[in-house]
């Protein structure tokens, strides 16, 4: 679980991260990362709509990825706003037998690795963005 002051919980700086914050998009999920300017936390939301699921998936997402940003928390940079968004239920995909063009089965998915590289992929967007100025 995300220290209280780790989150975010304003309409306002949801709205920020998502209209103004770099974005990076998988399959699964979308990440957003915006940067304050402000000498304070990071901190971090989620978005998890009904195209995810019912309520049990729904929580069941969102426990997941809440346990992967807990990983990864202190990767984000000093005064960010971090969200990311479920794009669809990532457990359905996951127990589906998805063949690929070759005919061979893909990997499961992993919610963790895929919030990780999202992350990851945030952060060095911003860092290049940083170095462009």
């Amino acid at each position: 679980m995300l220290a209280k002051t780790a989150r975010l919980t304003e309409s306002g700086d949801f709205a920020r991260a998502t209209k103004s914050g770099l974005r990076y998009t998988t399959a699964n999920f979308v990440g957003y990362l915006y940067l304050t300017g402000l000498n304070q936390p990071a901190r971090a939301g989620l978005i998890i709509s009904k195209n995810t699921g019912g309520s049990v998936a729904r929580h069941r997402v969102a426990r997941q990825i809440r346990h992967a940003l807990q990983e990864v928390y202190l990767q984000l940079p000093k005064g960010s706003l971090f969200v990311i968004r479920a794009l669809k239920n990532p457990q359905k995909t996951k127990s589906e037998s998805i063949s690929s063009s070759n005919g061979q089965k893909t990997q499961p998915i992993d919610v963790a690795d895929e919030v990780k590289n999202i992350v990851a992929q945030t952060v060095k967007k911003t860092v290049q963005k940083a170095q462009q100025k």
